[in-house]
This record gives C-alpha cells, sequence and structure tokens, in this order.
C-alpha cells in the first residue's frame, strides 16, 4: 500500500443548520445574509437567562430512517446519518465509491446526548431502573454518531468519534485528510455534529456567561468581531463531506468542490475555557496547517474564521492572524458564517469547512452580518454584511475550542483545467 502524499478531494456535502436543512438553502441564504437565529421553541426557556437559539426547523429523519428506528437514536445521531445521505448522495454514491473496508467515518461530537442524558436521569429519579430505557446508553455515547452512519451505509474502514470541543468537526475532517493521503484509507465521510439546545444545555453555557443576552432581538445576537458583541449564541446541526482521492474522483467523473491541501492541530495549554490572549495557540496552529499545505502566507485569499462573537475570542483570533499574516492580514478577507448560523459547536468546524468548500467552488464571500460598530481590536476585512464576489484560490477554515485544543483547514481551489 503506498504511503506517499496522496491528493484529497471534497466530492460531496451536506448540511443541516439554523439556515436550513439541505446545502442549497444555506448557501442562498448564507450569501443573502440572513439569520438563522429565534426564540427557542425545543422547550419552555422563559425562566433562564437565555431564551434564543439557532435551532433547525423542518427536520425529516423519514426521509433517511423509518420512524420505529428513531427511538434508538438520540437527535444528535438523526442529524448525523440524515446529513450523512445527503453528502453521499451528492457525491454519487448509489454504490460504494471506494472499498468499503477501506472508507473510514470520522465524526466530531463536541457534547453527544445531552437530550438523552436528561431524559435518563428524569427517568431514573422518578422510577428507579425500572423506567430507564435499554436505549439509554446507545443513545448518550459520542460514537453512535458515526457508527449509524456506518451501519446506514456498510462503510467499514476506520470508525471513530472525536471529542474536543467546538474545535471536534475540524479535527474530524483533518484526521480523515490525512489518513485518505496518507494511505490508510481511500475515502471517508467526515464531518461534526451537535443537538445542545435543551435546558441543561443552555443553563450550563449561561451559568458562564458564554452566551449572549440579547433576547429581544435574536437575528442581531450573534455579532463577531462587532465592538457589542456580548457571546455567542447557542446553535445545533451538522456539516458532513465526502474525501476520497483525486485520482479515483477524476477515474468516475465525480464533481469536485474543492482539494484540501493542508491541517494542522494543536493546543494553547493556558486555560479551561479562554485562549491564550496573546494569540500564540491559534497561530502556531495556522501555521502548521500552512507548512503542511506547502504553501505561503500571501497566497491565502480568504479565512472562515472561528469568531464566535465572544469579546475574547473574536479580539484574540484576529491578533493570531495578523501574527501569522502580517501585513497580508489587511488584504484577506476574514468572515465568521456564525453571525447567521450562531455556534453549532462540535459541529462548527465542519459545517464551515462545507461553507469554505463553496466558497472556492462558487468564488463567493459569505459575509459577516451584525457587524456595526469597529473594534479597534478587530480591523481587518470581515466582509461586512454583505456577501461579495471574489477570486480566491486557497481558503482557511478555523476551529477552536475548550480546553485550547485548535484546528486548521487549508483549502485550495479546484479546476479541472489547469490542475492535474
Amino acid at each position: 500500500m503506498e504511503r506517499s502524499r496522496r491528493r484529497v478531494v471534497i466530492t460531496g456535502v451536506g448540511l443541516l443548520t439554523p439556515l436550513g436543512c439541505n446545502v442549497e438553502e444555506n448557501w442562498q441564504r448564507l450569501c443573502a445574509g440572513e439569520s438563522g437565529i429565534g426564540v427557542i421553541e425545543k422547550f419552555d426557556a422563559s425562566s433562564l437567562p437565555v431564551r434564543i437559539a439557532g435551532e433547525v426547523r423542518g427536520f425529516d429523519p423519514s426521509v433517511v430512517m423509518e420512524r420505529r428506528e428513531l427511538k434508538k437514536l438520540d437527535l444528535f445521531s438523526q442529524y448525523a446519518v440524515v446529513c450523512a445521505h445527503q453528502a453521499l448522495t451528492d457525491a454519487g454514491w448509489s454504490s460504494p465509491l471506494a472499498d468499503p473496508e477501506r472508507t473510514a467515518v470520522i465524526i466530531g461530537v463536541g457534547m453527544g446526548g445531552i437530550a438523552s442524558m436528561e431524559e435518563g436521569v428524569r427517568d431514573f429519579y422518578q422510577g428507579g431502573m425500572k423506567r430507564v430505557s435499554a436505549f439509554f446508553i446507545p443513545r448518550l455515547i459520542a460514537n453512535m454518531a458515526p457508527a449509524h452512519i456506518a451501519l446506514r451505509f456498510g462503510l467499514r474502514g476506520e470508525n471513530f468519534a472525536i471529542a474536543s470541543a467546538c474545535a471536534s468537526g475540524g479535527h474530524a475532517v483533518g484526521e480523515a485528510f490525512r489518513r485518505i493521503r496518507a494511505g490508510f484509507q481511500d475515502a471517508a465521510v467526515a464531518g461534526g455534529v451537535e443537538a445542545p439546545i435543551t435546558p441543561l444545555g443552555v443553563a450550563g453555557f449561561a451559568s458562564m456567561k458564554a452566551l449572549s443576552t440579547r433576547n429581544d432581538e435574536p437575528e442581531r445576537a450573534s455579532r463577531p468581531f462587532d465592538r457589542q458583541r456580548d457571546g455567542f449564541v447557542i446553535a445545533e446541526g451538522a456539516g458532513m463531506l465526502v474525501l476520497e482521492t483525486l485520482e479515483a474522483a477524476r477515474a468516475r467523473g465525480a464533481r469536485i468542490y474543492a482539494e484540501v491541501i493542508g491541517y494542522g492541530a494543536n493546543d494553547d495549554a493556558h486555560h479551561m475555557t479562554s485562549p491564550a490572549p496573546d494569540g500564540r495557540g491559534a497561530a502556531e496552529c495556522m501555521r502548521r496547517a500552512l507548512e503542511d499545505a506547502g504553501i505561503e502566507p500571501t497566497a491565502v485569499g480568504y479565512i472562515n474564521a472561528h469568531g464566535t462573537s465572544t469579546p475574547l475570542n473574536d479580539a484574540t483570533e484576529t491578533l493570531a492572524i495578523k501574527r501569522v499574516f502580517g501585513g497580508h492580514a489587511y488584504r484577506l478577507a476574514v468572515s465568521s458564517t456564525k453571525s447567521m448560523t450562531g455556534h453549532t459547536l462540535g459541529a462548527a468546524g465542519a459545517v464551515e469547512a462545507v461553507y469554505t468548500a463553496l466558497t472556492l467552488q462558487r468564488q463567493i464571500l459569505p459575509p459577516t452580518i451584525n457587524y456595526e460598530e469597529p473594534d479597534p481590536e478587530c480591523d481587518l476585512d470581515y466582509v461586512p454584511n454583505r456577501s461579495r464576489p471574489a477570486q480566491v484560490e486557497v481558503a482557511l477554515s478555523n476551529a477552536f475550542g475548550f480546553g485550547g485544543t485548535n484546528s486548521t483547514l487549508v483549502f485550495r481551489r479546484f479546476d479541472p483545467e489547469t490542475q492535474s
């Protein structure tokens, strides 16, 4: 088995976010600068200090699963299976694109089945063990997202979940890329998923003072890099990508969204929840990704930022970008699509990887909406409020998480006429 650095491309994508339950709806609303944030409808949040979130609306798992199956799966696993089905269908996987034994499923999950945990605890304390469902543990554990994808599509390669907080989805895509490039796997379904909008999930983040409290204007609550930002908006969803070798994709005439060319990962080793204030961890992560891709910083034209809308994260990420790119930082575009989706936690890195691939394919920069008052500490081009066409060859996607864990992915526009 050849262990050379094989080229890896994206041939299928899937999205479930507060902007829509498919890729095209997501992209159209993203480019229109629409917000998916609203008042929480999943439960009565009136007693909480935060009553807004980015909920997935109109989700219908019956397109993939029979309703009798759903009791076996927590919502996060349902999202994972449906979103993977989108990506595989998009890739033309009516029959296996690669040997199922060499097709990985690697999924990032931040919190797992928190809804099932709440339900199980409530049932236990109300009625003892006899009230606890036999599906309690299988619904709860994080690796059931990739497990159910493998079961559904018969994929028998490497299969595991990555739990690295808000960097989980980015790490999952990066680790799949590494395995295919090195020859350990030939294809992969990689992505991230999260379903954290529950009473305990919202209360937990609210108690940390991490969430925006703009309850009366939810669509304006997520405002990355804006001086009036006051916290992130919790959200749910999934993003999935089908990765395979360029050779295999060409052999079957597949549509190629973009090429994955680099991946960096590291840790700040600074604090449980706060990034290193000098941006050193995020900066080193981006440097590692660029080195892995074999490109100079000046080759990058766009960064899909982690951009959470918290005071510390946005200033720190801006500083990190300037540490890596120097004067070029002021010539590249930086935007946070979380301004429209909210923060999907463990899914964010994968959702934003899909958005970045689409940016390169369609040559349109998504905006950072709700950018109204500049912050002197955030002084880059954040593509304020309106999408715009641009010629971009190389883009980065950042995903950073609690515990100081960092992920950066590097993508290159694929032109079949010029790239062999």
